[in-house]
């Protein structure tokens, strides 16, 4: 039977290793000069993909670095150095340049591919935690990555060396991003599935009840017509017109909790005499993320789209924006 560990240990043990692993990261902060910057210009002025290659721990986190380069507007994929040795390599253009992650600098399935790197004139930067090594010493740039000792008891498993590589990665991706003037637009572009995507490009228009299916009543309609109205259309409010068609006021659920406060008789009281004047309303083609920020500042759970004009043209409800993933 194992021996029972103090739950005081283990949150001791935790500790250590982020203590570990900052010290790493911080390390890093004197090392961000020259070299970084030129490594920087290399980058920016590749006219082909930035290839990644690393093997085993590093290799992972050089999948994921490869990742954030591509989805900040550096073209970049990741090349497994074992199946670049197998034929792999052909993925490597002259116009490209290549990062190289090894801790030790001595990764023998990457050792290999430096005398075709040289052949194919490609600009090599290395990630290293050995500035005399033969990756570091045969790459153009070598970004120092060393860390004092692994977050691992027995300084074997790769934890502080891999977060340092992993930092300097991200470093060069958001000065890449800066310099290329990468926008909010261009980030959704490179993630039109996901939620980020979604609340930079979708639009009012994209995901509003339109039509018909816009809650809508006349001014002189009663209380009681108007409820129909908001349950036929399943937004929990309705908007209020008058004769030209213009909106005038909004009825919300909230709206109807006070007016039944007061007593009213739901058919005899008319719509106009209980409904909210000054809604707030936007424009079909301003985000989506637009209109729940203002749902959010206003402490309301709808919103009518209108024209130039204040005509109507769509309604929506915070259950839209949830559907839509917006929120």
């Amino acid at each position: 039977m194992p021996q029972t560990t103090p739950q005081s240990h283990f949150i001791a043990l935790g500790k250590a290793v982020v203590k570990t692993e900052q010290r790493a990261i911080s390390a890093l902060l004197d090392r961000i000069g020259d070299d970084f910057s030129k490594a920087c210009e290399l980058l920016l002025d590749c006219r082909g993909r930035i290839v990644v290659i690393g093997m085993g721990k590093s290799g992972h986190i050089g999948g994921k670095i490869a990742a954030t380069l591509a989805s900040t507007g550096s073209p970049a994929f990741f090349v497994h150095p074992g199946e670049a040795n197998h034929g792999d390599l052909g993925m490597i253009t002259t116009k490209d340049v290549v990062i190289a992650l090894s801790n030790s600098g001595e990764t023998s399935e990457i050792i290999s591919l430096l005398p075709l790197i040289k052949r194919l004139n490609v600009p090599l930067i290395s990630l290293t935690g050995k500035a005399n090594s033969s990756l570091a010493s045969f790459a153009d740039i070598n970004l120092d990555t060393s860390v004092e000792k692994e977050a691992c008891p027995m300084n074997l498993a790769p934890t502080a060396s891999t977060t340092a590589a992993l930092v300097m990665g991200d470093a060069l991706a958001i000065a890449l991003l800066e310099a290329r003037g990468f926008t909010e637009n261009d980030f959704a572009l490179s993630h039109p599935g996901g939620s980020l995507g979604r609340r930079l490009l979708l639009k009012v228009e994209d995901i509003m009840h339109k039509g018909k299916h816009i809650p809508m009543v006349n001014q002189q309609t009663n209380v009681s017509d108007a409820l129909l109205e908001m349950t036929n259309k399943g937004l929990g409010m309705t908007c209020v017109i008058d004769g030209s068609g213009l909106l005038c006021g909004i009825f919300t659920d909230g709206d109807l909790r006070r007016a039944l406060a007061k007593n009213i008789d739901l058919n005899a009281t008319l719509i106009s005499t209980v409904m909210t004047l000054e809604s707030k309303t936007i424009s079909a083609d301003k985000l989506a993320a637009e209109a729940l920020q203002i749902m959010d500042e206003n402490a309301i759970g709808a919103l009518v789209i209108t024209d130039s004009n204040n005509r109507p043209l769509g309604a929506l409800n915070m259950n839209v924006l949830l559907k839509a993933g917006v929120v």
